[in-house]
């Protein structure tokens, strides 16, 4: 069974700006290779962090380096007028896979509310880009989007919920479930059940998170529920961050591990890994 984590950054330089990362200054791909490789994690998708300007770069070396290891969600400026027509080719180079975003501060939450920036959903609708996103006060308005582009594939990141971005634990982390388990009926929108434990206050196998997974499950399916970690802000080893999963869900079956721990994640994604 391929094991894929739908997200973790790499970086050269820089302190994260982000403080539940861990704050050191350089966390690279041949880093998370030896961690990846202890933990039995076949393969990674990059985001690129915005804290080191040179993470893009370091990320398609990355894919270079490690055939089959690694791909990238990257990003482009949304205030950009450029911006619209590179999305036709983005997936045009090596190891990119499409397209996140975070919609938790303005003006970027405001863009995605107004309007402003409706044609990136529709010039990646057409060029069959796939977008991530973090956007836990303005699930409805994925919504409204899913529905006016049913050919695009939007993922929603960190269960939902505001990842490392917040300090609230178990159900206090938990209160946009109903909003995101609506987007459920959508065909067109998917759940990252990244950085589960970081919401949990609880120690491993993080118990509290157990009734939330089952809910996405639930409603989403392991077609559309993709593994991961955002390990570079997780209490918790690589290890332990799979087996919370593979051993401590005894609900899922065998096919619905092989599908949410990597399987899904590619096939929404359109990652063709070399093997």
């Amino acid at each position: 069974m391929p094991i894929v984590d739908a997200q973790i950054h790499t970086w050269g330089t820089g302190l994260p700006s982000n403080l539940s990362h861990w704050q050191i200054t350089h966390f690279t791909p041949a880093e998370a290779i030896a961690l990846m490789d202890e933990g039995g994690v076949d393969a990674a998708v990059i985001h690129p962090p915005g804290w080191d300007p040179n993470s893009t770069e370091m990320a398609f070396a990355a894919v270079r380096d490690y055939p089959g290891r690694f791909a990238i969600m990257g990003s482009l400026p949304l205030d950009r007028p450029e911006t619209r027509a590179r999305i036709a080719g983005w997936r045009d180079q090596p190891g990119m896979l499409g397209l996140r975003y975070t919609f938790l501060h303005d003006p970027a939450r405001q863009w995605l509310k107004d309007g402003t920036i409706d044609w990136l959903w529709a010039e990646a609708e057409k060029a069959g880009v796939p977008i991530a996103m973090l956007a836990t006060d303005s699930l409805e308005e994925i919504a409204n989007i899913a529905q006016r582009h049913p050919a695009l594939r939007l993922t929603i990141d960190h269960l939902g919920g505001r990842g490392g971005l917040t300090t609230l634990k178990d159900a206090a982390a938990m209160t946009h479930m109903p909003a995101l388990l609506a987007l459920a009926k959508f065909p067109n929108v998917a759940v990252k059940a990244t950085g589960a434990p970081g919401y949990s206050s609880e120690t491993y196998p993080f118990r509290s998170m157990h009734t939330y997974l089952r809910q996405i499950f639930d409603a989403f399916g392991p077609s559309r529920m993709f593994w991961g970690t955002d390990i570079s802000k997780m209490p918790c080893s690589w290890r332990q961050c799979v087996t919370m999963f593979t051993e401590e869900l005894s609900w899922l079956n065998d096919q619905d591990k092989s599908l949410i721990m990597g399987e899904a994640l590619c096939a929404w994604w359109g990652w063709n890994r070399p093997t």
